[in-house]
């Protein structure tokens, strides 16, 4: 059974052999998603890890940045790479013309809301090549709305991505998904995290809420039982951190 990373090196070793898994059973859109505030700060630090799995292959890869600054930032640090590097594309210079018939694999770096046209473009012109979108935030509410054209933007894009890696904390719980493994949801009891359901699809909004409450018992609170106990939950030792605020950490650290 797949377990919780401990750190951003062992989240991204892990998601190499989802998207690997994924990419050999025939996936062609993928997303790896580590749901981090500010995440996309680090990107281009995460990509340099994240690439050599698709290098493997021999496959003729395309990186692309969500915009010109990003990219050309890339291609200064990444000296003497075998790759082209390219932004998703601007009115004057669409992704159209960016996608190439010898490209063989495309790899799209922290795109957001903001592109999420030019992100389903790119997978529209890519066809059966793979299309793999490292930490996306491609459903920002105030960008996309909520409205039927919002509803017709997941319908015909957002759910065709397979997220073969998937990790993000809420509280005292973790939802996490590294593929072939189902979607499961963690829950932290005394310092340490326990797998407390697993789901063919993603759990979201009152079926998340129902797994944790049966988790905890906090579908039903009885008043004289709090009371009681009391004295015992204020002597319990206090709990460590979120596995996802550590990582958030060790991600600031980068940048020192």
């Amino acid at each position: 059974m797949t377990k919780l990373p401990n750190d951003i090196d062992e989240a991204i070793a892990q998601a190499m052999e989802a998207t690997k898994a994924a990419l050999q059973d025939g996936y062609t859109r993928l997303q790896i998603e580590i749901v981090v505030p500010e995440i996309e700060l680090q990107a281009q630090s995460l990509a340099k890890q994240f690439i050599p799995i698709l290098l493997e292959t021999g496959t003729q890869l395309k990186v692309f940045f969500p915009d010109t600054g990003a990219a050309a930032l890339a291609r200064r640090d990444w000296q003497d790479v075998t790759f082209k590097i390219e932004d998703i594309g601007t009115s004057r210079s669409p992704v159209d013309k960016k996608v190439e018939p010898e490209d063989q694999c495309f790899l799209l770096i922290a795109p957001s809301a903001v592109e999420v046209a030019q992100a389903e473009k790119l997978s529209n012109l890519a066809g059966d090549r793979p299309v793999v979108m490292l930490i996306p935030r491609l459903e920002d509410v105030s960008i996309v709305g909520i409205g039927y054209a919002a509803r017709q933007l997941r319908e015909r894009f957002i759910k065709t991505l397979e997220s073969c890696y998937y990790i993000r904390s809420f509280g005292e719980g973790a939802l996490y998904r590294c593929y072939p493994s189902p979607w499961q949801v963690w829950f932290e009891e005394n310092g340490q995290y326990k797998l407390i359901a697993e789901q063919p699809e993603k759990p979201v909004g009152d079926q998340l809420d129902m797994i944790l409450a049966e988790a905890t018992g906090t579908a039903k609170t009885d008043n004289s039982a709090s009371s009681s106990s009391s004295s015992e939950t204020i002597a319990a030792p206090p709990k460590r951190k979120g596995l996802l605020t550590e990582i958030q950490k060790f991600l600031r650290a980068l940048t020192n």
